[in-house]
């Protein structure tokens, strides 16, 4: 059988001004875009110690995991330095909505895009056995 073996993208569309959204994601999350106007982000430039894993989940329609934001989506975006981003974030000002806060598979904080998109930023860590995904040796 046929099956799917990772994400391949990540795609929204803007509701306002997008170069000034792209603006945000270039200055303040550090994604460059590349001539076809999206990022590419390679798992070979990833050091984390999880070894290169991407997370698919489907939230009940009642949570509120991606409130304030309003969008039926939230994308996690892998990041390679918690502290570093914080005081990215802070000296930007940005908001932080919740976080830093440490779990198994990392660290997470949460923030809103310009538009009131819910971002979740993770610094992973090594996969625990018992999740069935591999570890990094």
């Amino acid at each position: 059988m046929a099956k799917v073996t990772g994400i391949g993208g990540v795609f929204f569309k803007a509701r306002g001004d997008r170069a000034e959204l792209v603006e945000w994601y270039r200055e303040i999350l550090g994604m460059e875009l590349a001539d076809f106007g999206g990022s590419i982000l390679f798992w070979g430039q990833d050091s984390a110690p999880d070894g290169g894993i991407t997370v698919w989940h489907i939230a009940e329609a009642d949570t509120d995991w991606f409130a304030p934001g309003n969008a039926a989506f939230m994308v996690n975006y892998r990041i390679d330095d918690m502290d570093g981003m914080v005081s990215q974030l802070q000296d930007a000002g940005v908001t932080i909505l919740q976080g830093p806060e440490s779990h198994e598979n990392g660290r997470f904080l949460w923030i809103l895009d310009p538009e009131g998109n819910k971002v979740e930023l993770w610094e992973p860590a090594a996969v625990p056995d018992d999740h069935g995904a591999p570890t990094k040796p």
